[in-house]
């Protein structure tokens, strides 16, 4: 499950006009908040806290309709603490970059 390269700055593109600026912020944004969610699930205390991490990072995914990361992320929810899920969110996460 990955995703074309540059399809974030695709879709980030579009939703802005094409603004080179923004898109480059707004990807950056992006990649800051949902590394943010994969470290704090790496770190979860327990289930409800991976979930509710896996979950923001399903939205996020859902915001800039990036489907392998959603899709990836909601796995994630679903199963609760697992190393290989972890693994494929983070790949999910890198083939975004």
């Amino acid at each position: 499950m990955s995703i074309a390269p540059g399809i974030l700055d695709s879709m980030l593109a579009e939703s802005v006009g094409g603004d080179g600026k923004l898109v480059a912020e707004l990807r950056a944004l992006f990649l800051a908040s949902a590394t943010r969610h994969v470290a704090a699930m790496s770190q979860a205390p327990g289930v409800a806290a991976w979930r509710d991490e896996a979950l923001k990072l399903q939205g996020l995914a859902a915001s800039f309709d990036l489907v392998d990361l959603m899709a990836v992320a909601a796995r994630a929810a679903d199963a609760g603490p697992d190393p290989l899920l972890l693994d494929a969110v983070a790949d999910a996460l890198a083939d975004c970059r």
